[in-house]
């Protein structure tokens, strides 16, 4: 049996900043903004990815301070490609450290408006490798089919 990871809630104080943040300037696919009397919830999903975010204002979502998710990791191909994206959409990215020279060892670290931090490790076997096969992301769409 398959056990798939495919949401990780995010705490943030401000849901149209942190919708601005990461689907303008991270570049996330925004699968759905969902607003009734009762609740707003948000889902975004790094392109490519099978894994999104989700925030609100439900009670699952304030149970963690905003801010305090530390460490969430995106794994790209080329981080230094993907670093000079998230410079020229506006955000403030750290220089690229390298931890050991083989392959996954490479990486640069955003957060959010919230504080919430990122993690992006070069693994170069993405590009002709992907977790997610190119065929299946055209069946289901860029991102995770919901």
């Amino acid at each position: 049996m398959d056990w798939t990871l495919e949401v990780v809630l995010l705490p943030v104080s401000d849901i149209d900043r942190a919708v601005e943040f990461y689907r303008d300037k991270v570049g996330f696919d925004l699968d759905h903004d969902t607003r009734t009397d009762q609740m707003h919830v948000v889902q975004l999903t790094p392109p490519g990815s099978g894994c999104s975010i989700v925030f609100g204002d439900l009670d699952a979502h304030r149970e963690m301070p905003p801010g305090s998710m530390r460490g969430l990791q995106l794994v790209v191909a080329d981080v230094e490609g993907a670093r000079q994206e998230l410079i020229d959409r506006g955000v403030e990215v750290s220089e690229i450290m390298v931890f050991d020279d083989r392959d996954g060892g490479t990486f640069c670290g955003f957060a959010d408006p919230d504080g919430n931090t990122w993690a992006v490790q070069q693994i170069k076997a993405r590009a002709e490798k992907p977790l997610i096969p190119h065929e299946a992301r055209s069946r289901f769409g860029e991102g995770i089919a919901l």
